[in-house]
């Protein structure tokens, strides 16, 4: 299935598995549903399993947007308790749409406890208390994290009740937007299918020492070796350092895990030459979560010159990862420079990321699923040098294995059932069910806000009066209506015929001897002020020697 489609899937209101192979542009179709969401005013609730996920999508933790926390099971009183918190009770029940990004590392436990609080805090016994549930993730990506004995059949969300009963429409990705070789793609779909092949383990184990004028990214399976390399490159380079402290405010509790989950260190140490990694997206600058580079220099306000390794140059000036609720109100913020160390990182902390090129170790992988994560993070095989593998590496869960083809099967039968009209049709049906927005110029109006980084504000006054109009209504009507004077209404008319030229005007037009009367007033006083300048109704009121009231001259300009 093709981005558009598992657009036009999501947008008629079905829940949705969205998932798909690394480098399929997941987070990206999210992100377009939530954008169009925003702009039509339907609440969305973004969530993901783990703090780098959500922050990716300037969200929470589903462990915190539902108050589960860290729990296996839920009272009636612990339901009771969490309705008695306003901030929760509030943010549920307003709810239309809620998003879980990374579903795979959410324990089945979990995920059914979040269907539990749903249906109890909106009194529904539908699936999710009957809202739209989008899960995003791949389960051949880490699993999730479980008590001693769980084997990942009690640990995968996909094998819970929840999941049957949310009677998810499966939208399986296929088109590839990272790995740009065809040979590394085989590679990585043979460990999905779980039969490599001799060919594909020598493919890896003959990659060649990268001999790009910069040091590749090191990925390795522990910490210990992440921080053992990264303390050994900073400490050779002789020169002075720099400090960076993080600037942390609001939920305390809440900024602990964003500290533990997001890459930018609290603490950043850089030098002049330190080979750093940008660990946000930032498009308009031009550096992506994983663009690599060094330090060249500090500008005049201190802040670190990158020169990527494509030889462009930019300024990392401090970077915000917040966490809103639903309405906008920051939770917590995490202001830093948007760099860390990058001569090794974590095959944990890499998941998301797009490498041009890295040193893999394999040789230690303990869980499966680790190495095609790390596989999956570089767009070619002339981008890899591996220099240990073990065949854990290689392989992937059995049970995710059968789920994922199964998964393929069901998007397959769902694509073929794909017609773009109706999917449209419903489109319309959920938005105006879940009190959206369909204008047209008021939907316009909110993404022009939002490519701004605006939040999406109430609907203008002009607008309102605007729909009105569309709807037939008489300027008596409108007067009536929205409580204004008539002259107030007539300025909105002038305001309407600059902001929103389309719209059918004529019902409000005056009559011939009325507008003459007004255009030849208007056209004296601009010969005697001069063009451009703006010329007032007491002018042309006074001119006019009172013939024509205020209200009818306003009406008047609108049409001349």
């Amino acid at each position: 299935m093709n981005q558009e489609q598992a657009l036009a899937v999501l947008k008629s209101g079905a829940n949705v598995f969205l998932t798909g192979s690394a480098g399929t542009g997941k987070t990206y179709v999210l992100n377009k549903y939530i954008q169009y969401l925003k702009a039509r005013k339907v609440p969305v609730s973004i969530t993901a399993s783990t703090g780098i996920a959500a922050t990716h999508l300037q969200g929470t933790t589903i462990h915190a947007w539902s108050g589960i926390g860290i729990k296996d099971s839920l009272s009636l009183r612990n339901l009771r308790d969490l309705r008695q918190k306003k901030y929760l009770k509030k943010h549920i029940e307003k709810t239309k749409v809620l998003i879980i990004d990374e579903i795979s590392m959410l324990h089945k436990k979990q995920f059914d406890l979040v269907n539990e609080v749903l249906q109890f805090f909106r009194e529904n016994e539908k699936a999710f208390g009957g809202i739209q549930v989008v899960l995003c993730g791949d389960f051949f990506q880490l699993p999730p994290i479980g008590s001693s004995g769980e084997t990942n059949r009690d640990k995968f969300s996909f094998m819970s009740q929840s999941w049957l009963n949310a009677n998810l429409s499966i939208c399986y990705l296929t088109d590839q937007f990272r790995q740009t070789d065809s040979e590394l793609n085989d590679v990585l779909n043979e460990i999905r299918k779980g039969s490599v092949t001799e060919k594909s383990i020598g493919l890896l184990q003959s990659s060649k020492e990268l001999v790009d004028a910069e040091e590749p990214t090191r990925l390795y399976t522990h910490n210990m070796d992440v921080d053992r390399i990264n303390t050994a490159h900073i400490t050779e380079i002789k020169g002075r350092k720099k400090i960076f402290k993080a600037k942390v405010k609001g939920n305390l509790k809440l900024a602990e895990t964003v500290k533990r989950s997001i890459m930018a260190p609290e603490t950043l140490e850089l030098k002049k030459d330190a080979k750093v990694m940008f660990v946000k997206n930032n498009y308009e600058k031009g550096y992506l979560n994983g663009s690599l580079g060094k330090v060249v220099r500090y500008n005049d306000e201190g802040y670190p010159v990158i020169q990527l390794n494509n030889g462009y140059e930019i300024t990392a000036e401090p970077e915000d990862w917040r966490i809103e609720d639903e309405t906008g109100k920051l939770l917590v913020s995490y202001a830093q420079v948007p760099l860390r160390l990058a001569w090794a990182i974590t095959v944990h902390k890499s998941q998301g990321m797009t490498l041009d090129s890295a040193v893999m170790d394999l040789s230690k992988t303990f869980e499966k699923g680790q190495g095609y994560v790390a596989l999956s993070r570089v767009k070619s095989l002339d981008g890899l040098q591996l220099i240990g593998l073990n065949t854990t590496a290689l392989q992937v869960d059995g049970l995710a294995l059968k789920a994922d083809l199964r998964f393929q099967e069901l998007s397959n039968e769902t694509e073929e059932f794909i017609v773009i009209e109706d999917l449209e049709i419903k489109a319309k049906e959920f938005i105006k069910n879940s009190g959206g927005v369909l204008d047209k110029d008021e939907i316009r109006e909110n993404c022009k806000n939002l490519e701004k980084g605006k939040k999406v504000t109430k609907k203008s006054t002009y607008l309102i009066t605007k729909q009105l109009i569309d709807k037939g209504h008489s300027l008596e009507d409108i007067v009536i209506e929205r409580d204004l004077t008539y002259g107030t209404v007539a300025t909105h008319l002038i305001k309407i015929a600059a902001l929103y030229p389309k719209t059918d005007l004529r019902n409000f037009k005056p009559d011939t001897k009325v507008l003459n009367k007004v255009k030849k007033a208007r056209n004296q006083l601009v010969k005697e002020i001069g063009p451009g300048e703006r010329i007032s109704l007491k002018p042309i009121f006074d001119l006019l020697k009172g013939e024509l009231t205020y209200n009818e001259i306003k009406l008047a300009l609108v049409f001349i």
